[in-house]
């Protein structure tokens, strides 16, 4: 069983930085890969990024990219999201998933096929972008 818990959002005024965390907690000492996603109100879900376990590769969506860094340090089993220049359209409910591999696959349609609703989710955290 594996548990995933998002915190760090919050209110934040267009321009600004948040860091998102994704705290995992498992029975077994393994690393996976974590993806990011976001659903906004009215909205699909949207795969924002992905890191792997270890070495392999990352993801970012084209709408992140620049913007939003991922890291992780595997001896806190902390994932990151480093989110800089919010803009208002960021605003949305972030959650952090896992499927139980090691290596993300590199495109939205990789994204969605890596991560079902029946794999492993956080409960997400709110972000909003306002002045």
């Amino acid at each position: 069983q594996v548990q995933l818990v998002e915190s760090g959002g919050g209110l934040v005024q267009p321009g600004g930085s948040l860091r998102l965390s994704c705290k995992v907690s498992s029975y077994t000492s393994n690393y996976y890969a974590i993806g990011w996603f976001r659903q906004a109100p009215g909205k699909e879900r949207e795969g924002l990024s992905c890191i792997s376990a270890t070495d392999g590769p990352t993801y970012y969506a084209d709408s992140v990219k620049g913007r939003f860094t991922v890291s992780r340090d595997n001896g806190k089993n902390t994932v990151y999201l480093q989110m800089n220049n919010l803009k208002p359209e960021d605003t949305a409910v972030y959650k952090c998933a896992t499927d139980l591999s090691k290596t993300c696959l590199t495109s939205a349609e990789g994204m969605e096929v890596m991560f079902e609703p029946g794999d492993f989710w956080g409960k997400g955290t709110l972000v909003t972008v306002s002045s």
